[in-house]
């Protein structure tokens, strides 16, 4: 807001952006105009140059993906008077990607991205994981706690404010469900016109029984009476509105034997448990969907770090042919650092195979490789790996 005309808050509905935008702009001065309020949309919608040449001098305008036309005469405002911090917009669609969208505003905004509620966040502590991964390593001994099923009740939970608000995991699930029903019943369908809108729920689904494995859209689509580009476009309007992610391969021109198909996660665990109809007990239980689950839930709640870092972070996944994998590949600044997720107790050298090929494949770039689990002691196992416990995502 010191420096650019735009800023762009993007992310799930009900994340937060709406209020951080509120809490933000009440202390600076600005109006708040919602798009989501029928008049102000159809304002917009007839006249957008009138509409924009009419708002004050700071204005937050909130879901402004309902209006994508608007973007051209917001463009021709900041050009005609480019002034620091004049909108401050948000979106619950990756705006950048909507058919409609006129004009991208490059070099004229700034995007961030909010995620939903990191566990961090919700412990009032400032993490050092990401920093210590790039920086200087972990200290060996005891950091953290076995969290055991306490820990499958932070991925049933999940992220999202409003659902945690609730009083009951019952409570919560059922926010959930309402939650994915809204967003395919309205989101969804003001991004594009779909002929089959009754399968996205079910698509969804079974996309989170999917996530944290690679992405298969045979398996996707073999439910359906769909050919597999239209369960593939259909996903792809569900990741624009955050409910999915793709998690890209990491590859090199040097080494031809890498798998590059990339993973699926879902965009919050609390969600996927809630579509899967698996509370934190039935989870523990499964021990299968647990690993997948924790394995999304660390990798979001990575993301959620990353998004604090001035310094970018980019995100991928690590398998060869031969079938060494690390679940989460993270690069930043030149540097590339891996995290392995394991839900049990214990951890063995057997555990770092997929690092030390790693390692062995990007030499120099490679500056740390970490297996999650769910101990209370950091331990080294060689130079630049150790193993952590999942706590001390969250000191």
């Amino acid at each position: 807001m010191a420096d650019t005309p735009v800023v762009l808050i993007h992310g799930p509905r009900q994340c937060g952006k709406s209020t951080l935008a509120r809490q933000v702009g009440d202390a600076a001065g600005y109006t708040y105009l919602s798009f989501d309020d029928d008049v102000q949309r159809a304002s917009a919608q007839a006249d957008p140059i009138g509409y924009v040449a009419d708002l004050p001098d700071k204005v937050v305008l909130d879901e402004v993906q309902r209006v994508p036309n608007l973007f051209t005469s917001l463009k021709a405002a900041v050009d005609v008077r480019r002034q620091p911090g004049r909108f401050i917009l948000t979106g619950s669609a990756n705006v950048l990607l909507v058919p409609k969208l006129a004009d991208s505003l490059a070099g004229r905004m700034d995007i961030l991205r909010l995620h939903p509620l990191a566990q961090a966040e919700l412990a009032g502590t400032e993490p050092n994981f990401l920093s210590a991964l790039f920086g200087n390593g972990f200290k060996t001994g005891a950091c953290g706690q076995r969290l055991g099923k306490m820990l499958a009740g932070r991925v049933a939970a999940g992220g999202y404010p409003a659902a945690l608000a609730r009083a009951t995991a019952r409570r919560r699930a059922s926010w959930y469900r309402d939650y994915a029903d809204t967003l395919v019943q309205r989101d969804v369908r003001d991004l594009a016109r779909i002929h089959a809108l009754e399968a996205l729920p079910r698509l969804l689904t079974l996309a989170a029984g999917q996530s944290a494995r690679l992405l298969n859209v045979a398996d996707l689509a073999a439910p359906f009476q769909l050919s597999r580009p239209t369960i593939r476009d259909y996903m792809t309007l569900l990741a624009r509105v955050f409910l999915l992610e793709e998690l890209p391969p990491w590859h090199s021109n040097r080494l031809s034997r890498l798998i590059k198909t990339p993973k699926l996660h879902l965009g919050d665990t609390g969600l996927a448990c809630a579509l899967l109809g698996v509370d934190a007990a039935a989870l523990w239980d499964d021990r299968a969907l647990y690993g997948q689950l924790l394995e999304t839930f660390v990798y979001q709640e990575l993301r959620r770090h990353a998004s604090w870092r001035e310094e970018p972070v980019t995100f991928h996944h690590f398998r060869d042919k031969d079938g060494a994998e690390v679940d989460i590949v993270l690069e930043s600044g030149g540097k590339l650092a891996g995290v392995e997720v394991k839900a049990a107790a214990t951890v063995t050298a057997a555990d770092f195979k997929g690092l030390h090929k790693l390692k062995s494949d990007t030499r120099t770039c490679f500056v740390g490789g970490v297996v999650l689990y769910d101990g209370d002691a950091v331990a080294s196992f060689g130079d630049g790996l150790y193993a952590v416990p999942l706590s001390c995502l969250w000191p």
